[in-house]
Formats: structure tokens, C-alpha cells, sequence
């Protein structure tokens, strides 16, 4: 019900053959750009701030440009991309090589949602670092986010270098930027006695330049989940995953072409491939695609215990990925024991739907949950009926779920006044009338998150309380989100978490509020400490409760006055979530278990800030 903003996706495509092959097979030698426009579109879902593209040409003669980056911004950067190219082509292949960046052999493109609440075309992916030697210029893009931008920003000044910009974008490709000038420098070097200053010399440079190494000496010092992909000038290309697999990425390739993107039922789709064909990039892993044509891999970071994000399966990604969709299903499915419990086994008085379109994968896994169930009960009075009209009614019984909630897409409150925004905001979706018997029936709403709570308590309880069902179940198919992400995902601050200002009320409430102040003064002892020895202490704000009480709780602070039916949470365990998704245990949103030391640094200020704001604010 509460839109989160997504991670980052990125797209990377290699031309294995020249342009002229793809004009010859296909009708065009735009068919390479019409796949990244598929592989972007297809990841529309990962960027509404903006988008960026970026190709390299090295049959454009020298003096003419030969690196193509465009940026938008907008929902409708994509389209506007790809028709500021349509207007530089030409019909002929062989021409459109020689003049154009656009008819690239190495092809970028990323969609981008804020990580950090930045906006602007400055902060569009990809970012240019230029040279006049080709195998300098290098173009960055990835779905990152670093948690120590400090201590790399203070790395550079160090050495005595003054980074212009304080951004982790802006610091990562400085810092291969820099790793690339040396390597370049130190072959110019080694050859300069025997090839002199000469052509040859750009050739010599691209083929000697060894990307693993690079990486390997660029990514030292970086704490973060990413997946981080770049071209050079010379039109060499690559992409890097975090040692954790954090942050997800696909690759294919064939005869044609090579292809690394986001997600994989994109890749399938773009290339109608089959799922076998399209392969994972581990924890640590980078992929090269050479100027030669070439696709190598190689491991770059020392892998870590797999983490991947579970956020991404529950959430992120398209639910067109078979895997994703199981788990989805999954996910439904571990509900039923508490769904069951919350509507007191009253199936017969009990209306399943769901809010938003995400959770209705989860929804169905949870219907056919419940189904199952049902049967077993079936089967019992099946058993025990001694009349047709016995059996009739036993077989009569059903599931009830309708459609309770219809987004009304055309409805906007940014005319309204603050006063009036969140009575408008009431009418976001229209309700379905008739789909319960009034006073009668428990409703339950199924949503992939609940994050603040916000639009629940301005919106979503107040419309479906319109109905006026007896008892109203909000169920979430994630476990309560209680900390901040910080590995690429713009989540809100501590406070605006639902979990975290209900575990504070129930401090405050029960008269624990030293357990507030405790934590400030540990997480204070550890600001000068080295991140190795920083320990979440944050996760001594939940401890006093169990999951149950924080959720009942939870429930009651959602109503307001106007709201008549009694209103509970329900919320999915950390149990359930591992046995839906087993494959990505990266679970840091709900137990506070950060995959990397930066985690724990970052979760400290959080908490500091917080109180600060608070707490010391009150004070004074």
C-alpha cells in the first residue's frame, strides 16, 4: 500500500558481431538499441526518477565523437531517450558506424531511483569521466549504495587528491577512474622503449589492460551491496557484484550478443531464452566484455556468506521470475496458521483480498493455503454426513475472496490544500460494495509491506471500513521492517518506521523508557570505535516485546475515530520468511543482521540522530 522506492536497475549489452551483421539479419542496425530499450522498459519498475544511456563507437573516426551519454528525468525518461536517438539515423550501416556514438559496440543503460533522497539530472546514472586517450574515458552506472562514503571521500584527500563532489557515484568512479589511469600509464610505460609514440601504442593499451585486476584494486575499500557495470572508451566492458550478493544481477550471451542486466526474466524476455540459459553473477564475481568480442569471468572480491536481499523476492523484483513467483506464492502460503488464528477460524464469516496488484502473488499462495485447509475440515464432515443434502452443503463450502478495492488512477491531491490532502487521499481507491454481509463478516487484506503506516491509517482503514466489516486483518507477507536499508534502497528514517515508533509508545507506555536512553549511550561509546567492533545495539528497543504484542499494538494506534470495526495486524514471522525464500537469507530489515560492518555503523547514527531529534531536542 506504500510505495517504497525500488533499487536501481542496470542494462549492459555487447555486440559480438559488427554492426553490419545485425542490418543484414535482423533489417536494421538499430536492432542492438531496440534490445536495450526492451531490457530498460522491462525494468521500468526499478526507476521513476530518471535514466540514462551510454554507447561507445570506436569505428568513429578521430576527430568526431565517438561516446554517446544521454539522461532524462522523469517516468518517461526511457521514451525520451530512445527519441532523441531517432533522430540521428541513418538507413546505411556502414555509415551510421562511422558517424554515429548511438551505433556503439558496447551499449549501457540504467533506470534510477533515489538512494538517498537526491534528485536532479546530476544525479542521473551513467557518469562520464573523460580522457583524450580512449582507454581513460571511462562511463559508470550502478544499483549501489556504499555505507562508508566518508572514509573513501577521506581516502582521496589523504593522498593529497581533491575530490569536487561528497557522493558515493561521484567516489566510485573516481576511484576506478584513478586504478584505470595507472594501469594505462604503466603499460604506456613498459612499452614506450620499443612501440614509440604511435598508434599502435591505443592498441597495445586495450589489449594489455587487465579489468579483474583494476576492480580488484578499486573495490578495497568499499562497504555496500552493489552490482556496478562500466565501458570504456575503447569500449571494453564490466560489471562487479558485492561479495554478499546483495544486489541481484543476469548475464547471457551467445554468438551475438552479451548481456547483463537486473533481473533475469528480463534477459529472458529480450532474448527469448530459456531460464537454463541465463546465468546468476555470484557474490564477488565480475563479468568483461572485451574489445575483442570477448566475455570472461572472473573473481574479483573474495566471496562472503550469501545474503542475498530478500526484499527483492518479497517486493523489488518483477514477479515474472519462476523462482521469485514460488516464493511469492510461499509467502502467502506461511500466513495461513495466523490468519486462521486472527479471524478465530471463522471461514465462513471471513472475506480474503488484497492491496496493492504486488501482493497478489503472495494472496494466491495464501488462498490455496487456506484451501487446503478447508479441505481437511471437508473431508472430516464428509465423513460424518449421513445425507446427500449434508454432503452438498459440506461441498458447498468455499474461500471466500473477492476484490474489494480498485485503485483510482485518475484521482490526484496535489490540488488540495494541506487540510483537505488526506480526506482526498481517503478516495484513492474506490470500494467495492457488496462484498461483505455488513457487520457480519471479518474482512482480511493481504499487502506485500508495511512500512509506515501511513496511508493505512489516512486511507486504506478508513475506505475499507466503508464496508463496515466486523473486524478488520491487515496482513503483511513480510515480517515487520525495523530498520533501515542501506545498501541501495531509499528507505525512510528510523522514525518513520510503523515498527519502530510502535516499540517506542510501548516503552514509553510501560514506563522502559531507560531502555531508550541505554541505547543512546552505547551507540554514543561507539562512534570513534573501528566499524569491526560497532554492535547494533538498536535491536535492544524490541527486545523487551514479542512480535504479537508489537503488532497488537500496532493495530490499536492505526484507528481513528472515525474507523467502527475493530482493526488488527498481522504480520509474517522470520521463520516463515526463510522457509519461503531460502536461497536469500539477506534478512536485515527485520532482525537488524546487516551483512556488513558499514551496516552496524550506519544503524549507530541513525539511532544517535534520532534521539538527538527527539529526545535532547525536548530537553533543551
Amino acid at each position: 500500500m506504500e510505495q517504497l522506492k525500488h533499487e536501481c536497475g542496470v542494462a549492459l549489452l555487447r555486440l559480438l558481431k559488427p554492426l553490419e551483421y545485425y542490418h543484414e539479419r535482423y533489417g536494421s542496425w538499430r536492432y542492438p538499441l531496440n534490445k536495450l530499450y526492451l531490457l530498460m522498459e522491462k525494468q521500468h519498475n526499478r526507476g521513476q526518477d530518471g535514466a540514462g544511456i551510454a554507447a561507445v563507437n570506436s569505428r568513429v573516426p578521430t576527430g568526431r565523437e565517438y561516446i554517446l551519454r544521454e539522461r532524462a528525468l522523469g517516468s518517461n525518461a526511457i521514451q525520451e531517450l530512445f527519441g532523441r536517438l531517432s533522430t540521428k539515423y541513418s538507413k546505411d550501416p556502414t555509415l551510421a558506424a562511422k558517424s554515429l556514438a548511438s551505433a556503439g559496440e558496447m551499449l549501457m543503460g540504467h533506470l534510477r531511483y533515489s538512494t538517498t533522497g537526491d534528485a536532479g539530472i546530476s544525479y542521473v546514472h551513467p557518469f562520464l569521466r573523460r580522457s583524450s586517450w580512449k582507454s581513460k574515458s571511462l562511463m559508470v552506472c550502478g544499483n549501489f549504495n556504499m555505507t562508508n562514503t566518508d572514509e573513501i571521500f577521506n581516502g582521496f584527500i589523504s593522498r593529497g587528491q581533491h575530490p569536487r563532489i561528497y557522493a558515493d557515484t561521484f567516489l566510485v568512479l573516481e576511484t576506478i577512474g584513478n586504478e584505470l589511469d595507472r594501469a594505462v600509464e604503466k603499460i604506456y610505460s613498459e612499452n614506450l622503449s620499443y612501440i614509440g609514440e604511435s598508434r599502435a601504442m591505443s592498441e597495445t593499451i586495450s589489449s594489455e589492460l587487465n579489468f579483474p585486476e583494476i576492480l580488484h584494486a578499486s573495490s578495497a575499500n568499499w562497504d555496500g551491496g552493489y552490482v556496478i557495470g562500466g565501458i570504456t572508451g575503447d569500449g571494453n566492458g564490466f560489471a562487479i557484484r558485492d561479495p554478499w550478493g546483495i544486489r541481484p544481477a543476469f548475464y547471457y550471451y551467445d554468438d551475438e550478443f552479451a548481456v547483463l542486466a537486473s533481473e533475469r526474466p528480463v534477459i529472458q524476455t529480450a532474448f527469448n531464452v530459456d531460464i537454463a540459459d541465463v546465468h546468476e553473477l555470484e557474490p564477488g564475481q565480475g563479468i568483461f566484455f572485451t574489445y575483442k568480442n570477448e566475455v570472461k569471468l572472473a573473481q574479483v572480491r573474495e566471496p562472503q556468506e550469501r545474503l542475498h536481499c530478500s526484499f527483492e523476492r518479497i517486493y523489488f523484483s518483477r514477479g515474472g521470475d519462476a523462482d521469485i513467483y514460488g516464493e511469492r506464492k510461499q509467502l502467502g502460503r506461511q500466513l495461513v496458521p495466523q490468519v486462521l488464528e486472527a479471524v478465530e477460524g471463522d471461514l465462513e464469516h471471513t472475506v480474503f483480498s488484497f492491496i496493492p496488484n504486488t501482493a497478489e502473488v503472495a494472496f494466491i499462495g495464501m488462498i490455496e493455503g487456506l484451501e487446503d485447509y478447508l479441505s481437511d475440515i471437508k473431508l472430516a464432515k464428509i465423513k460424518e454426513a449421513t445425507t446427500d443434502d449434508e454432503r452438498k452443503a459440506v461441498l458447498a463450502m468455499r474461500i471466500r475472496h473477492e476484490k474489494v478495492a480498485i485503485k483510482d488512477i485518475k484521482l490526484r491531491t496535489f490540488i488540495a490544500d494541506d487540510s483537505g490532502r488526506d480526506e482526498l487521499a481517503t478516495h484513492v481507491y474506490d470500494i467495492t460494495y457488496g462484498t461483505i454481509v455488513p457487520y457480519v463478516d471479518n474482512l482480511v487484506v493481504l499487502d506485500d509491506s508495511i512500512v509506515r503506516g501511513t496511508t493505512l491509517k489516512q486511507s486504506i482503514l478508513k475506505m475499507l471500513d466503508r464496508l463496515h466489516p466486523k473486524k478488520i486483518i491487515i496482513v503483511s507477507s513480510s515480517p515487520q521492517i525495523r530498520y533501515p536499508d542501506y545498501y541501495g534502497i531509499y528507505m525512510s528514517s528510523m522514525n518513520e518506521f510503523i515498527a519502530f515508533r510502535t516499540a517506542i509508545a510501548l516503552l514509553h507506555e510501560q514506563h522502559k523508557e531507560h531502555v531508550i536512553d541505554e541505547v543512546y549511550e552505547l551507540c554514543k561509546k561507539q562512534q570513534n570505535l573501528p566499524k569491526k567492533d560497532i554492535v547494533n545495539y538498536v535491536k535492544r528497543i524490541y527486545e523487551p516485546f514479542t512480535d504479537e504484542e508489537i503488532s497488537a499494538k500496532m493495530g490499536k494506534r492505526l484507528v481513528t475515530y472515525e474507523i467502527k470495526a475493530d482493526v488488527a495486524v498481522v504480520y509474517q514471522t522470520i521463520d516463515g520468511l526463510h522457509k519461503a525464500i531460502p536461497n536469500h537469507k539477506g534478512d536485515w530489515y527485520f532482525t537488524g543482521n546487516y551483512p556488513t560492518l558499514g551496516g552496524n555503523m550506519s544503524i549507530n547514527r541513525s539511532f544517535i540522530s534520532f534521539y538527538e531529534e527527539h529526545y535532547m531536542k525536548k530537553q533543551s
